[in-house]
């Protein structure tokens, strides 16, 4: 089914709400899969929030608590939970900014960048292998959608500021 601006309401409900349902069945799918995968001796896999910071501190290195609280759509207190747990871990530095003592800098260690690599390639693995069980029909259609997901993505993002 094609939304658009001219699509009903119970339409775009419809589509809405499936999607709510299935984006976090898919993310604990996939979650699952890796846990569960025992093939590789993987160190402890970090919570999807974690990896959701060390993600972000990959893409923009140097980053703050409060700009990752806010980039992230969290609570700073909880990010700063986070970069504790992680720099406890050997994952992330924290950085005193010359300028302004009270202010951390963030950074990936040599190790997250490893674990991170580690996770993307099972997860990446585990998908790869669900959709070849799809049909090309299918998986063109998924192919398709990708852009408008990361639309609907930023379009949501943009929306919490």
């Amino acid at each position: 089914m094609s939304v658009n601006n001219s699509a009903s309401d119970e339409d775009v409900r419809r589509v809405a709400s499936a999607l709510v349902a299935c984006l976090p069945a898919l993310a604990r799918a996939v979650e699952r899969q890796v846990d569960l995968d025992d093939t590789h001796s993987k160190p402890a896999k970090p919570s999807e929030a974690q990896l959701a910071l060390l993600r972000h501190v990959e893409a923009y290195d140097g980053i703050t608590v409060r700009e990752a609280a806010e980039a992230l759509l969290m609570k700073p207190n909880n990010v700063s939970a986070l970069v504790g747990q992680l720099t406890e871990r050997g994952l992330l530095e924290r950085r005193q900014d010359p300028a302004d003592k009270r202010v951390a800098h963030l950074h990936l260690t040599a190790t997250a960048r490893r674990e991170i690599a580690e996770v993307e390639h099972l997860m990446g693995g585990h998908v790869a292998r669900a959709l070849r069980a799809l049909s090309d029909a299918e998986r063109d259609a998924l192919g398709s959608a990708l852009g408008a997901l990361n639309a609907l993505s930023r379009h949501l993002h943009r929306a919490t500021r």
